[in-house]
């Protein structure tokens, strides 16, 4: 088993499975949720090294999973990188106010994603 996991957190199937081939392809084992709810529940279940997490949800924000994620003395060190067609710099500042440690815009090039994930993650 890999020691470098990852939590995708997207709702539209095709972006989700374009992410998770990336990120196997530098070498993590991935998960993956379609809602914030269920994520929430992936990420406390397998306390991945990183987390990508899209702002838009059918159930909860990205912000909120977010929020969630810090309030959790147990995951609020994990990595998050903001993955989203929200493009506006007032959407970046919250999402980096809210706790991300980065702030991607889709469509994401896989170099743009590799030097997120080796700028945020530490791996034990």
């Amino acid at each position: 088993m890999s020691s470098k996991t990852v939590v995708i957190v997207e709702d539209e199937a095709d972006t989700a499975e374009m992410l998770a081939e990336m990120m196997r392809i530098i070498g993590y084992e991935v998960y993956q949720s379609s809602g914030g709810l269920r994520a929430i529940d992936l990420i406390t279940q397998k306390k991945p090294t990183t987390i990508l997490l899209d702002q838009m949800l059918p159930d909860l924000s990205g912000l909120e999973v977010l929020h969630s994620i810090r309030l959790d003395a147990r995951l609020r060190q994990i990595p998050v990188i903001i993955v989203t067609a929200k493009s506006l710099p007032s959407d970046k500042q919250r999402g980096l106010q809210a706790g991300a440690a980065s702030y991607l815009v889709k469509p994401v090039a896989f170099d743009d994603l590799r030097t997120a994930i080796e700028q945020v993650t530490v791996i034990k």
